[in-house]
């Protein structure tokens, strides 16, 4: 009783979500002319590899007057198609006929102009029009782009596509709910324009028989839907699906279906919706097999969904099988991690490793990208990126231009410590980039100068090119960016403050540097606020500044200015006579609030930002003092007090607190 009282609800949904949608579309078929009723393929074909400029308009059609004006369903059922129906069911006699030989032609057809040459020798039967179409469209799947393009071009100028989407078209009243699906979905794919009346129609006819849709053609169905622009029946239709699925959802069997349906629900789908995927989903969990583990983590990605017991799931399916993943899929995983913003550590140096083990499967572009993806994550995979700089170092002219901004950026935004290799692989990165010098653009010149900055290494010949009055004119004559202004900045900083040997002096003009006030005033850090003065209140002399502005650039929550503890000895160079300046009688503590994202994952290494700021400050002569956020938020007023306490007065600090910080920052 129940099932049945919900596959009403379902049923009544239907009508109402499609309502609008109908009578749009009847009125428009009923009120238009002939010219204008007949589709054409429209100035946007939906498959975007077709460039189908010089494609004729299409003809389709379908203006028989045997063929009722609506969605085709309520048409009488002509004998022939009757008899062409029974024959694939049964002989004359009543047994069971041999099989047809179309199927095995159709097997033997390479491309979707041998099958429309195949219909025009064999006339198709009702399932035989879904199975040609679907034939069509996975013959192609396998061409390169250009060939498919050739191929659909001859397919759309081919007199006999005409006749079988008009086929198709007649007899979708009488298709099973599965070749209904398989239809629709082969269409779409093909490029057939899905604001044309056979594409309409198939929605309509998928709308009244959703009902009876079984799980493999709602699963058909989902898939086609994910990938189709938004209109009435389309959008009607996936209202209707959302329904569909969530009432059959605890009688779904199949992993593969659930993930479909999962990606069609998409985004906007109900947080409640999504939790009951979710249970669902590790209900099934045992019966995940590799390509299912790595299809939901995507899946989930799709959908906007975290569900991290989910996500652990299949990690732990992928790691137990790493070995053999082809390319494709593991830098898919990767991706659909960052959109995430999963993060498992297992699961990246897995991944990492493998990679390391088998580096001599894997392009130059294949490392670069997942070098790439591994930065996008904050994680520092140090095996990978060592190796990596072997490889650079012995054969750095390999390196394509877009490579080289890549591994730049990467090794900069990671801070990764070259240790005895730094100066031959900044040096052979240079070497590259100063042969790509004549056809780099001002940006990519300005990026790959802003990361070697970052990395501590100033090459003269791009700081030259970057500065000469050629490059700064185009970059006047263009709009200015916040990211643009700070990456001049930084320069600017580099050039003034690491003071870099160069053949002559550099300056960054000061056009490019943007407005150098602070958009707004900063703020006083509460967290420290709230500390500090306890750690102060017993030292004598000593001077507390909050939110303090160096260079008009670095933020520095806190500076602590103390007396030195023993100032008897006159450094080195000054006279007694001399005076010692303020810096220079004092010492001064940067405390600096960082947050996690300011760190490669699980580690205390910061990155690149932070990096450059630190090695900034102490030239300037600060003592920096890193806090990190979880530091004060996750403990107590007590023991934040304590930890500060110790950071900045180590020689004060108690022996006894130690393990508790060392406990704390792991």
């Amino acid at each position: 009783m129940s099932v049945w009282v919900t596959e009403e609800v379902v049923r009544w949904s239907l009508r109402f979500c499609s309502r609008s949608s109908q009578v749009m579309q009847r009125g428009l078929l009923a009120t238009a002319s002939p010219r204008d009723t007949a589709p054409t393929w429209g100035p946007r074909p939906s498959q975007t590899c077709l460039h189908m400029g010089s494609v004729r308009s299409a003809r389709f059609y379908s203006q028989d007057a045997a063929h009722a004006e609506g969605s085709g369903v309520k048409r009488p059922v002509s004998s022939s198609s009757l008899s062409d129906k029974s024959q694939s069911v049964v002989s004359a006699s009543g047994q069971k006929p041999a099989k047809s030989p179309f199927f095995d032609h159709l097997q033997r057809c390479g491309s979707p102009s041998d099958v429309l040459d195949l219909t025009c020798k064999y006339a198709p039967t009702v399932r035989q029009v879904s199975n040609c179409l679907t034939h069509m469209w996975t013959s192609t799947k396998k061409m390169t782009d250009e060939q498919r393009r050739c191929e659909l071009q001859l397919m759309f100028e081919h007199p006999e596509f005409d006749k079988l989407l008009q086929m198709a078209l007649k007899e979708v009243g009488v298709m099973r709910g599965e070749d209904v699906a398989y239809t629709l979905l082969s269409m779409v794919n093909l490029g057939v324009p899905q604001s044309s009346r056979v594409v309409q129609t198939f929605l309509r006819v998928c709308q009244d028989k959703l009902n009876e849709f079984d799980e493999k053609s709602l699963s058909i169905l989902a898939s086609c839907l994910e990938h189709m622009d938004s209109s009435p029946n389309v959008g009607a239709l996936k209202e209707g699906m959302r329904l569909v699925v969530e009432a059959r959802l605890p009688r779904i069997q199949h992993v593969m279906s659930l993930q479909t349906m999962m990606r069609m629900l998409g985004k906007d789908a109900p947080i409640n919706l999504k939790r009951k995927l979710e249970r669902k989903a590790l209900s099934m969990s045992d019966q995940f097999s590799l390509p299912n583990s790595q299809h939901m983590i995507s899946t989930m990605a799709a959908m906007g969904f975290f569900s991290k017991p989910l996500l652990d799931v299949c990690s732990e399916k992928i790691i137990e099988n790493v070995h053999g993943i082809p390319f494709n899929r593991l830098f898919s995983v990767l991706l659909s991690c960052r959109e995430l913003h999963y993060r498992n550590l297992d699961l990246l140096t897995c991944i990492s490793d493998y990679v390391v083990s088998t580096l001599e499967l894997w392009t130059n572009k294949q490392l670069v990208l997942f070098l790439s993806v591994f930065e996008n994550l904050a994680f520092s995979p140090a095996p990978l990126m060592e190796t990596f700089v072997e490889k650079v170092i012995a054969r750095p002219d390999d390196l394509t231009l877009k490579d080289l901004l890549c591994v730049l950026k990467v090794y900069s935004s990671l801070n990764y410590d070259l240790q005895q290799h730094r100066q031959q692989f900044l040096d052979g990165l240079t070497q590259v980039l100063e042969s790509y010098l004549p056809k780099m653009s001002g940006f990519g010149l300005l990026k790959a100068v802003f990361h070697l900055c970052l990395l501590g290494h100033f090459p003269s010949a791009p700081l030259e090119q970057l500065l000469h009055n050629s490059t700064v004119e185009q970059f006047h004559t263009t709009t200015s960016k916040p990211s643009q202004n700070r990456m001049f900045q930084t320069i600017d900083l580099c050039l003034r403050l690491d003071r870099p040997p160069l053949p002559r002096p550099l300056t960054v003009p000061p056009s490019l540097l943007g407005d150098p006030t602070p958009p707004v005033t900063p703020s006083a850090n509460q967290w420290l606020s709230q500390c500090l003065p306890s750690v102060l209140e017993d030292q004598a002399d000593t001077m507390l500044q909050e939110a303090v502005m160096v260079e008009n650039f670095y933020l520095i929550d806190a500076v602590i200015t103390k007396p030195l503890s023993n100032q008897t000895s006159v450094p080195e160079g000054v006279s007694e006579g001399e005076a010692l300046s303020p810096a220079e009688s004092s010492q001064r503590f940067a405390v600096i609030y960082a947050p996690k994202s300011a760190f490669c994952y699980r580690s205390s290494n910061p990155r690149g930002s932070l990096a450059i700021k630190l090695r900034h400050l102490k030239i300037l002569g600060y003592n920096p003092v890193l806090v990190l956020e979880q530091e004060l938020q996750s403990v107590s007023e007590e023991k934040r007090t304590e930890f500060l306490r110790g950071q900045i007065y180590p020689e004060h600090h108690r022996s006894d607190t130690q393990p508790q910080m060392e406990q704390l920052q792991s």
